[in-house]
């Protein structure tokens, strides 16, 4: 059997910066420091080499091809130069936002050409994303679109050592959810989830826990009806499809260690319900995963931290942990 954590899959990684006034060069690079400890594949950065210079005194070698990154990859931060203004830790700009646009288009593009084995993306600023005509909710949609697929056919995963969870709606108020949860949302995202645990982490029958929407998950519809006239039927379209699921769960317990050992993940109603479990455990090793796609594409799951650019406060703990998965992802993919 091939140890994953050693294998390195047949291209390198694609990483995109991010906004290059993020911490996202930083953690980039500091990465790369702890190649060999952290027995990372080889991986190649895509964005401003100004970015990187900014925050980190190393060697970087500025490629032309995906594939020279083998041969730099042991003694330099391979990089493939998308060309931007100047970079200021920590201050925002226009420009700024227009690279990290385009270092993750160029960065996807190369990924579903075959040229890289997987996409890691930088953190980027919404703000200023939206700023310069961004239409797309986040990355993950924008990566979506980019490879043709429906974002009600791919999930969002955030993933740590000993969680995964997906929420099955996104960025939107609190006040939205309940009219966003439907059976067919539910049940798409828990294919996308089921589906992604068996191809990319190797799960061969996972098992699901689904949460439920209201305190102590209705309480039998005193709490409120939407676990009886919506979670439980998409549970149960989804179990005639032969997925083992577990729950509607009360969400105020299902995260304590001894539930957790009883699911694989954790299929969430809404963003912080997912998310605020996910980062109280592993805030600095969390990582977001796209299911879905027919490409590899992780994240670290934190954002561009302005406030702190440049000043090398900047732990790459999550970073790691998505080259990291990224790469095992990758040759699962590649060997299934």
């Amino acid at each position: 059997m091939v140890d994953l954590a050693d294998a390195a899959p047949p291209q390198p990684l694609a990483v995109s910066i991010g906004d290059p006034a993020g911490i996202g060069a930083e953690v980039v690079a500091k990465s790369w420091e702890r190649r060999r400890e952290e027995r990372l594949p080889p991986f190649f950065a895509v964005g401003d080499v100004s970015a990187v210079e900014a925050v980190w005194k190393g060697p970087i070698s500025v490629i032309g091809e995906p594939s020279d990154a083998f041969d730099h990859f042991s003694h330099a931060l391979p990089l493939i130069r998308v060309v931007g203004d100047e970079t200021i830790p920590g201050r925002p700009t226009l420009e700024g936002a227009r690279n990290a646009l385009d270092s993750l288009e160029f960065a996807v593009g190369l990924t579903r050409s075959g040229a890289a084995s997987a996409v890691v993306t930088g953190p980027v600023s919404k703000a200023q994303l939206y700023a310069i005509g961004f239409t797309h909710p986040g990355q993950t949609e924008f990566v979506a679109e980019r490879c043709g697929v429906s974002t009600d056919s791919v999930a969002m995963m955030l993933a740590g050592p000993t969680l995964k969870v997906v929420p099955v709606t996104g960025h939107i108020g609190l006040a939205q959810v309940p009219a966003a949860i439907t059976v067919d949302r539910i049940v798409s995202k828990g294919r996308a989830m089921i589906r992604g645990l068996q191809r990319q982490f190797g799960i061969e029958s996972p098992r699901i826990g689904v949460a439920g929407l209201n305190p102590h998950a209705g309480e039998d519809g005193a709490l409120g009806r939407e676990e009886i006239d919506i979670i439980q039927p998409a549970m149960e379209r989804l179990a005639e499809e032969g997925y083992d699921l577990i729950g509607p769960l009360p969400p105020d317990i299902m995260f304590r260690p001894a539930l957790r050992a009883t699911y694989d993940g954790a299929l969430c109603m809404y963003h912080d319900q997912a998310l605020i479990p996910l980062k109280t455990l592993h805030f600095d090793e969390g990582i977001n995963i796209t299911l879905g796609l027919p490409i590899v594409r992780t994240s670290p799951d934190h954002g561009t931290a302005f406030d702190i650019a440049g000043t090398n406060q900047a732990d790459p703990g999550a970073m790691i942990a998505a080259i990291r998965t990224a790469g095992e992802c990758a040759r699962r993919m590649q060997s299934a």
